[in-house]
């Protein structure tokens, strides 16, 4: 695969799964051996991602937005932007219907034309801040 063609399948994966939870795409982005590096012991694999996905999902409106991607070869990272409106009890914190912004970075390995591997770095720290202020 090219960088051009890697580029597209990371940029279809966020639109897919994070941006519209079309969880029944995932065998089609995902590798058979996909490990997430950031996600929480708990949730490994393809499962896991679906698990994690429908997690958020019953708390926050999600949208990713990519403001930049840089891939070469077989790797490929973004710099986002995650808009989240919080409809659900997070983390202990109940619903607040706020609206909120958090930056972060997404990297990917892909094998042929799927993702093999990731590892994230999203400021949960600034959405738990965002949620609890009370102004």
């Amino acid at each position: 695969m090219t960088s051009e063609q890697n580029k597209n399948i990371i940029r279809r994966y966020i639109e897919e799964v994070w941006n519209n939870q079309n969880l029944d795409t995932l065998d089609e982005f995902l590798a058979a051996n996909y490990v997430d590096h950031s996600l929480p012991s708990q949730f490994s694999g393809r499962e896991g991602v679906k698990q994690w996905v429908k997690a958020l999902s019953a708390s926050f409106d999600e949208q990713t937005i990519i403001e930049d991607q840089v891939t070469e070869g077989d790797r490929s990272i973004i710099r986002l932007t995650m808009r989240l409106t919080h409809h659900g009890e997070w983390r202990g914190i109940p619903a607040t219907g706020k609206q909120v912004e958090i930056k972060g970075y997404r990297a990917y390995r892909l094998e042929g034309n799927k993702i093999a591997e990731h590892w994230a770095l999203i400021d949960g720290d600034s959405l738990e801040r965002q949620l609890r202020e009370t102004h």
